[in-house]
């Protein structure tokens, strides 16, 4: 024994038992590889090299060698490798952190729902972090948002009416300032909020850490952990995985509010769902250019007369492009026309009013349309259509004869001065009148996939809705031009139906009256 081991292991003097001086793995190791060196000469596990057997004593780590005495004991070499063990620990346990952080992002940012990360950062957190973790989120009016998660149980979330300076450390969590320290947290103090359901434990530690977001704080993350308190460490890795738990929660809540800001703004700009109005049949069917996109520059409106007696004006036009661009010139072009619908009698002075404020607007679009003012008289519907630069509208006869009315005009948005030709026509009872846009006759697709629809087929098609309702007649003309893309790109595509109904006519009850039509 030289003086290393003679420091090392208190006591141990010559002619001490070893198994009453060394650790219990050493002893064992003493025993197994003496009982190897007595095995006879011939037997395999006699010769080669005696294993080495590796252990703690105290808070050191060794790895202890054997080999053969000349007397024929074994002599036991002690290498300390403390820090080369402390080291692979280190390593071992930064390449599962990083593990866990990679396989914790890839859940956050899988789903932009706020709901769905606040319950996946508390479940990750109690699984990994804590025994329990609580999420906080920024206020809603007077309530909270809170997930509550306990390691092995699923989360849970709920909005509660709490006063958040009851726990210390957490309103300055929620303002973004740094944490404060865990050994400061009394968990004897804590609100009985905080405590997940079902929690049944002690809590003997308390980690609070705000979640950092995308200029303003994300909330606060709660971790809660039983007898052994959190280290330095653990706190410092807690605040790394609440800062990619604070960029998935402010990215869920930015899409939120964009995607708010987005549905409230579109809801103006979406076609509306048309129906019958003053004893006109209309419908409209619209199909945006992009398979993600819910608006574009095709549009059309109704707007409905105040009495039976006054005509209801119908509009549909096509502004230059496509996509979102487009659909913003499309609703300035809507609203312009809703507040020039007092003067709906005369087409051209509100082309004129609307062409100069396109004029005047920074776009550099023009736009095509055409109006038409509809008026039911006894079973009959009178048309008025004015066309700027848009494609002649058709109608289809009860006889299933398609005819093009003959108006024509300037589009709008372009030149300083415009003309157009009002058109007027009548629809007897299942006639119907069909205004489109260029995106169905010039949609390419068939056989090839390079031809147009064209005027032609879109006659055909029309000729084979005679006496059909309004709705009916959109959707036979929407089938046959998708169909004719198949899956190919295409541009905007809107088409509207104005259909006299079919009437029965009533003879008058006394004889002499002249009686009266029902749809």
């Amino acid at each position: 024994m030289n003086p290393a081991a003679s420091h090392l292991l208190a006591g141990a003097l010559p002619g001490a038992v070893m198994a009453d001086l060394v650790p219990s793995w050493l002893a064992r190791a003493h025993h197994e590889t003496g009982l190897r060196i007595m095995l006879p000469a011939h037997a395999p596990q006699h010769g080669g090299p005696l294993p080495s057997v590796s252990g703690q004593i105290e808070a050191q780590s060794f790895v202890a060698h054997p080999t053969r005495g000349q007397d024929g004991n074994v002599v036991w070499w002690l290498v300390e490798d403390t820090g080369r063990r402390l080291a692979e620990e280190a390593l071992a346990t930064e390449r599962e952190r990083t593990t866990f952080l990679s396989e914790a992002s890839n859940v956050l940012l899988a789903s932009l729902n706020t709901d769905r990360c606040m319950t996946a950062t508390a479940q990750l957190a109690a699984q990994y972090l804590a025994d329990a973790a609580v999420v906080v989120a920024p206020a809603r009016g007077h309530k909270l948002p809170v997930a509550h998660a306990t390691a092995g149980q699923e989360a849970t979330r709920s909005l509660i009416v709490v006063d958040p300076s009851q726990l210390p450390g957490l309103t300055e969590a929620l303002q973004g300032f740094p944490p404060v320290p865990s050994r400061w947290l009394d968990p004897g103090t804590l609100p009985e909020w905080v405590t997940p359901p079902g929690h049944t434990g002690e809590i003997g530690s308390v980690v609070i850490t705000p979640l950092p977001g995308h200029g303003v704080p994300a909330g606060a993350l709660i971790l809660l952990r039983g007898s052994a308190r959190f280290t330095e460490d653990e706190e410092s890795f807690a605040r790394l995985f609440a800062a990619r738990a604070g960029a998935a929660l402010s990215a869920a809540r930015m899409y939120a509010e964009q995607s708010d800001i987005t549905r409230t703004l579109m809801r103006d700009l979406l076609p509306p769902q048309l129906h019958r109005i003053n004893g006109v049949e209309f419908a409209g069917g619209y199909r945006p250019a992009g398979a993600t996109e819910r608006v574009g520059g095709d549009f059309y409106d109704v707007h409905p007369g105040s009495t039976d007696a006054e005509a209801s004006l119908v509009v549909l036009g096509d502004v230059c492009g496509k996509g979102l661009d487009a659909a913003v010139l499309t609703g300035k072009i809507r609203n312009t026309l809703q507040a020039l619908v007092p003067m709906a009698d005369d087409h051209q002075r509100m082309l004129q009013l609307l062409n100069g404020a396109l004029l005047n607007s920074h776009h550099a679009r023009f736009a095509t349309m055409v109006m038409a003012s509809v008026q039911r008289s006894d079973n009959v519907v009178r048309l008025r259509l004015t066309s700027a630069g848009h494609s002649p509208p058709l109608v289809v006869r009860t006889d299933g004869r398609v005819e093009e009315v003959r108006t024509r005009g300037t589009l709008i948005g372009a030149l300083p001065l415009i003309e157009s030709h009002t058109a007027e026509t009548t629809l007897q009872p299942g006639e119907t009148c069909l205004l489109y846009t260029d995106g169905i006759t010039e949609a390419r697709g068939g056989p090839l996939g390079d031809d147009f629809f064209g005027e032609e087929r879109l006659k055909q098609a029309l000729s084979e809705c005679a006496n059909m309702p309004s709705e009916a007649v959109v959707e036979h003309i929407q089938m046959l031009a998708s169909q004719w893309l198949r899956d190919g790109s295409h541009d905007d595509m809107a088409v509207v139906a104005i259909t006299a109904p079919l009437t029965n006519h009533l003879s008058a009850v006394n004889g002499h009256t002249r009686g009266r039509y029902t749809a």
